[in-house]
């Protein structure tokens, strides 16, 4: 009965346990199901929260990157201003007048090249030289410029170029630049003439002494509008207009070179020391105040500026560079400088020679006969310029001069070898001969032969070979033969014995004579081609060996 009793109790507990097992469960299954439900809603309004927060931030992001950038560019542009007004405080006023009117479109324009031609604005390089060789020296004392032009019959400019490189000593050769522009837009003939420059000038070209530059063909209008004036025909026109332009595409690219400007023809030969005495007599004027320095009464040629006054000198030509020659437009400049309307001529040529100073004797002489405008023939001299030496002298080692050379008059061999005169002969042809036979064989150190003098400087020796013959010296067979197989030797025997040491260059013959040659017989030179102009030997110097 009591175990029956205890198993009723047990089966009643765990029957009760069930019960409110199932019970709570299927309460809590109910109320779980409801939280749930509140838990999504307020997870999902937190997302929502988040989103507007996210973009919120995002927004005040934005807005704090723009603030960001507006104080770092603050910053930047008063740094930048700074150094501008530092910069824009070094600059000289010509620049400061340039970037005026590019930054400033708002205030009145001052006048620049691009109002006197401004077909230059349509292509980007017209102010840019088609050639340019050179090193681009700056800082010299003189810079000299030379136009050249295509000449129908004779162009004087090598002998032009000889000329002044000629006369210029070490230390005057590193103290200017020659600048050559070739005035001309065809391409083939402005290449073809700088190549021909630097073949016969290299030595000048690499050092910077020498310059050679053509403009764009671009830098010039279209001259067929022009109209004649001053009776001049629209042919010369048109050549006086692009003379205009040639002298101000010169100035300009020379301005910044150097602190004088020289402004010479392709068609000069120049004195010794033409250069010193030019500087020296600008460091002697007592004012500044003049612009321009003389030394040639003729035309364009050696007129020296103040590099600081050639933008005036500029401006003032392409104001009027279609309608007057380059020569009248100085004159006007001066004029204008210091005439008084109110004053007669007299008074007004005194105050224009306080600006427009001579010096005497000249230093350049015109040597051309045929001008750069087609069929003008001018034969001017500047009679200023004074006799000019046409030979120098030297003292030779005596010698038996002979020559298959006919001499023109008195202009004998025998007077050039003495320092009396010099040769000049009719046109030589190949295999002509001058020859210095001494009386007693010499020992020679070196030899100059210079042909052409300052009026004929055409007339020179082409092709032609400087020949020396040894006396009886077995050392100088032994110069003129290979030391082995294969091996070219060092000079070159001719079947008369003769060794072969040089040629002319430019009409020059000059060099050393090997010591290993002993004392020397003879010397000759021997014309290897026909020539095309008559010839001039104005310098023969043989130096002793001391």
């Amino acid at each position: 009965m009591r175990l029956r009793n205890g198993t009723f109790l047990t089966i009643l507990f765990f029957g009760l346990c069930a019960f409110l097992s199932l019970s709570w469960y299927t309460a809590f299954s109910s109320h779980k199901g409801a939280v749930v439900d509140i838990y999504q809603r307020e997870f999902q309004a937190l997302q929502d929260r988040l989103n507007v927060a996210e973009q919120e931030n995002q927004k005040r992001s934005k807005e704090l990157n723009l603030i960001l950038d507006k104080i770092k560019k603050a910053i930047s542009e008063k740094q930048t201003l700074r150094d501008i007004n530092k910069t824009w405080s070094s600059l000289s006023d010509e620049t400061k007048v340039k970037l005026w009117n590019i930054t400033n479109k708002n205030v009145l324009q001052l006048p620049s090249i691009f109002h006197h031609l401004p077909h230059l604005l349509s292509k980007e390089n017209s102010l840019q030289p088609a050639v340019h060789l050179g090193q681009g020296r700056t800082g010299v004392s003189v810079v000299m410029g030379i136009p050249s032009v295509k000449r129908e019959v004779h162009s004087y400019l090598t002998d032009t170029l000889n000329s002044l490189i000629s006369e210029l000593n070490p230390a005057e050769k590193e103290d200017c630049v020659i600048v050559v522009l070739i005035a001309e837009t065809d391409a083939e003939y402005t290449n073809k003439v700088a190549d021909s420059i630097q073949n016969m000038f290299p030595k000048e070209i690499q050092s910077g002494l020498l310059e050679v530059i053509s403009p764009s063909p671009n830098f010039y209008p279209d001259f067929s509008r022009l109209r004649e004036s001053f009776g001049d025909p629209r042919e010369r026109v048109k050549w006086r207009t692009k003379q205009n332009l040639d002298y101000c595409f010169l100035m300009m690219y020379a301005q910044s070179k150097g602190t004088y400007y020289v402004q010479l023809e392709d068609d000069i030969v120049a004195r010794p020391n033409y250069l010193s005495t030019m500087k020296n007599f600008a460091l002697q004027q007592t004012s500044d105040e003049w612009m321009i320095l003389e030394f040639s009464q003729l035309g364009f040629i050696g007129k020296m500026f103040k590099s600081v006054d050639l933008s005036l000198i500029v401006e003032f030509i392409l104001m009027f560079y279609k309608d007057k020659p380059i020569d009248w437009l100085l004159d006007h400049i001066l004029w204008v400088k210091v005439c008084n309307p109110e004053k007669d001529a007299k008074h007004c040529d005194r105050q224009k020679s306080n600006l427009r100073i001579r010096f005497k004797p000249s230093l350049f002489q015109h040597i051309g006969t045929h001008s750069s405008l087609a069929g003008k023939i001018q034969k001017l001299k500047d009679k200023d310029f004074g006799k000019h030496s046409l030979h120098k002298e030297h003292a030779n080692p005596p010698a038996e001069v002979t020559t298959t050379l006919k001499a023109y008059q008195h202009f004998t061999l025998e007077k050039a070898y003495l320092g009396e005169d010099f040769f000049w002969a009719f046109t030589p042809v190949a295999g002509d001969q001058i020859r210095f036979r001494f009386f007693k064989p010499v020992r020679v150190e070196r030899y100059f032969f210079r042909s052409g003098n300052i009026e004929h400087p055409e007339d020179k020796l082409y092709n032609t070979t400087i020949d020396v013959l040894p006396f009886d010296n077995p050392q100088s067979e032994k110069e003129a033969m290979p030391e082995g197989v294969g091996i070219t030797p060092k000079y070159q025997r001719m079947k008369d014995g003769y060794l072969r040491i040089g040629s002319f260059s430019n009409g020059i013959g000059e060099g050393e004579v090997d010591p290993s040659f002993g004392p020397l017989e003879a010397i000759r030179l021997c014309v290897l081609t026909d020539s095309p102009v008559w010839v001039i030997l104005s310098e023969i110097f043989i130096k002793k060996a001391e």
